[in-house]
């Protein structure tokens, strides 16, 4: 955090794609006594906010690793951060569900865990929309869009991918730690 908000490319944008780190950072504070997340969610929900602080440093669509990757005309560092939107908030989803006992079965569980990503990338993808109306030309770097027409959908395809992808790769993991911990 510190690194990233020193000398950002933009104060605004910086502030902009932190703000979901630090509210997360709070809540995650606020519960730890009262609902101790898995050592595995806690890993994860790090690296997303690794991934926006890099983000806010230098932009979404000015991350020096990401530039010309495979000659590609555009900076798709913001597809890595809508790919943690879907992946994260998936295993958190899961998380609460279970421990919730929410909903039975996988199947359920999956579908639900999946709407619920999708409408947290949708409802994201509104917040940059509310913010580029409020901002003006600003907006471009909080956007990242580089001109993209399609860069709305293809975020959320990613967030998509991504919460596929949590549940496919991480499911059985999660479920042992999930084992043990006291109120499972």
């Amino acid at each position: 955090m510190i690194w990233s908000g020193i000398n950002p490319k933009d104060q605004f944008t910086w502030f902009l794609e932190v703000l979901p780190a630090l509210i997360g950072g709070a809540l995650l504070a606020s519960t730890y006594h009262t609902f101790r997340l898995t050592p595995l969610l806690y890993g994860f929900i790090l690296l997303h906010c690794v991934v926006l602080m890099v983000g806010g440093h230098y932009t979404y669509a000015e991350v020096p690793l990401f530039e010309n990757l495979f000659n590609s005309e555009r900076n798709n560092y913001d597809k890595v951060g809508h790919f943690f939107q879907g992946f994260v908030p998936a295993l958190l989803a899961r998380e609460i569900l279970i421990r919730k006992r929410v909903v039975n079965g996988g199947i359920w569980q999956g579908f639900i865990i999946i709407s619920i990503c999708l409408a947290f990338s949708a409802f994201y993808e509104l917040i940059e929309w509310w913010v580029a109306l409020l901002t003006g030309e600003g907006a471009e770097a909080f956007l990242g869009t580089q001109g993209y027409v399609w860069d709305t959908q293809s975020d959320m395809g990613f967030a998509l991918l991504g919460a596929c992808c949590c549940l496919a790769i991480l499911s059985s993991l999660h479920d042992e730690q999930l084992n043990k911990l006291e109120d499972i």
